[in-house]
């Protein structure tokens, strides 16, 4: 979409999967932070109204748009655009990609991780 400047996949716990080449690591590192802390953010007004599970963050700042939907299991689509960007085109090729190739985009939960070894999955 036009006047789009930065896109990042991310996890669901704020990990970068990929990161557009218009945004270096850190940024993307830090933007998915955000992102994450944007989604809690916006499950807990659900949790809080009986609203239902978060679709999508839309913030509108006075030079940017922050656009952040879910793309799979585990995963969100974060984009920041000018504020020249149509927000509805956005959104709506959001979603699209997001039909299209959705599967893809899934990461895999992580299990939880025992330093010591005293859980009950295999030891080396």
């Amino acid at each position: 979409v036009a006047e789009t400047l930065n896109a990042v996949l991310l996890s669901a716990d704020g990990l970068v999967v990929s990161h557009s080449r218009t945004v270096e690591r850190a940024d993307a590192e830090r933007l998915a932070a955000i992102c994450t802390g944007q989604q809690r953010l916006a499950r807990g007004v659900g949790q809080l109204f009986n609203g239902g599970g978060v679709h999508q963050v839309i913030v509108e700042l006075s030079d940017l748009w922050l656009f952040i939907i879910s793309a799979a299991q585990g995963t969100h689509l974060a984009v920041v655009a000018s504020q020249e960007v149509d927000a509805e085109i956005m959104s709506l090729a959001m979603h699209n990609l997001v039909q299209q190739v959705g599967q893809k985009l899934s990461t895999p939960v992580r299990g939880d991780f025992d330093a010591f070894g005293g859980g009950d999955g295999p030891h080396a």
